[in-house]
């Protein structure tokens, strides 16, 4: 799984691991009864800015995800390193800049908003142009 994919997963589905109910322990040895599947729920675009948001105002902060490549990895407590960055670079297609140059670190934070959007995310162009 490449970083883009574990941004998606943190973004688009953050709500996923906080809604899942723990299983209850029984003490029967028989085998409950499995409900009826639930209809699969109609996709709703993510509002990126809105999960964001709420994962700073949790965190404390968030940093200055909006613009910074390094803070939004933080945010989503994914690896931020200078490694991690030339991966995403590769991945996402953006050589612009030095590796780790202001110029690369805002092209690739662009880039990820772009890819967002492009992937059903609701973005504002202001994160993207």
């Amino acid at each position: 799984m490449g970083l883009f994919s574990k941004i998606v997963d943190r973004i688009f589905h953050h709500d996923q691991a906080k809604a899942a109910p723990a299983a209850p322990a029984t003490a029967s040895a028989v085998a409950p009864v499995a409900p009826a599947p639930a209809p699969a729920p109609t996709p709703v675009p993510v509002d990126v800015e809105a999960v964001l948001t709420s994962m700073a105002e949790i965190e404390g902060g968030g940093g200055n995800w909006r613009s910074s490549i390094v803070d939004l990895l933080k945010l989503l407590k994914l690896d931020s390193s200078l490694e991690a960055r030339k991966g995403l670079a590769d991945e996402l297609g953006v050589h612009v800049g030095e590796a780790g140059s202001a110029e690369q670190n805002i092209a690739l934070h662009k880039a990820v908003m772009k890819k967002l959007a492009e992937n059903g995310g609701q973005v504002p162009d202001s994160l993207y142009r």
